[in-house]
């Protein structure tokens, strides 16, 4: 396994947990202003990233008025802050690759915040480009394998529908996909009753790093804390946590 469906599993726990506080709302509603803004209006079978924000909103039971507030906001239609995406890219301890992506309304107050929590935990503000490069933006659906009966042919027709790789891990299944065909295979997915745990399009490192117990503990502090500030939206990382360490969070 890549390590990214681990850290994913506990991004998707967090964010289930804050979701209870309703923390979690403020940014899922970012996610759907920008994405009428900047993909292409308000209309979901219009504007794939809508879509995908409208999705990802439902996935964590955000009530529906919020997200159709959400979309008047991006429309115009009601009055609201003026976000923009930003991603910063940077390093970690043991030298691991960050992007974290961003929805602000204050670029400046957000770039002075991140460079103080990754200097608080040893990690240092890259240029643009200095990173990006160990990444690339797919499609990833979790599945668990309670909900496959036959495993061959499960796979045989996700790859068919669109899938690029199957990933096991325990007792799920990663699926990624191309972002072109995310919608498609979980569609096809929900048609066979298979529930789906969790999906996001997102940057997924081409490979990973391990740390020693001590400095990945220190990685998962960084990454934390840069997820829990209002602004940042995703915190991806090439950081492979062993199960040891996962155990022990």
């Amino acid at each position: 396994m890549s390590g990214h469906s681990k850290w994913h599993s506990i991004k998707h726990k967090k964010a289930k947990e804050d979701a209870k506080r309703g923390n979690i709302f403020g940014k899922l509603s970012r996610s759907i202003i920008v994405a009428v803004r900047e993909g292409g209006g308000g209309d979901p079978r219009d504007n794939m990233a809508l879509a995908n924000a409208i999705a990802k909103a439902k996935e964590y039971n955000m009530p529906q008025n919020n997200i159709e507030r959400a979309i008047k906001r991006g429309t115009g239609e009601i009055e609201g802050e003026n976000y923009e995406s930003i991603l910063y890219e940077g390093y970690g301890p043991g030298g691991i690759a960050i992007i974290i992506e961003v929805m602000t309304e204050n670029r400046n107050r957000t770039a002075s915040d991140i460079r103080n929590i990754l200097g608080r935990y040893n990690g240092t503000l890259g240029e643009s480009g200095s990173v990006s490069w160990q990444f690339e933006m797919k499609g990833v659906i979790i599945v668990e394998k309670s909900e496959i009966k036959d495993e061959e042919e499960f796979m045989l027709n996700v790859i068919d529908i669109g899938a690029e790789d199957i990933d096991e891990d325990y007792d799920v299944y990663e699926i990624k996909v191309p972002p072109t065909e995310f919608i498609k295979v979980k569609e096809a997915l929900e048609k066979n009753n298979i529930k789906i745990k969790s999906s996001e399009i997102g940057l997924i490192p081409k490979s990973t790093i391990k740390l020693s117990k001590e400095e990945s503990v220190k990685a998962l502090k960084l990454i934390n804390t840069l997820d829990e500030h209002d602004d940042v939206q995703n915190v991806n990382s090439n950081l492979e946590i062993s199960d040891e360490i996962l155990s022990e969070i």
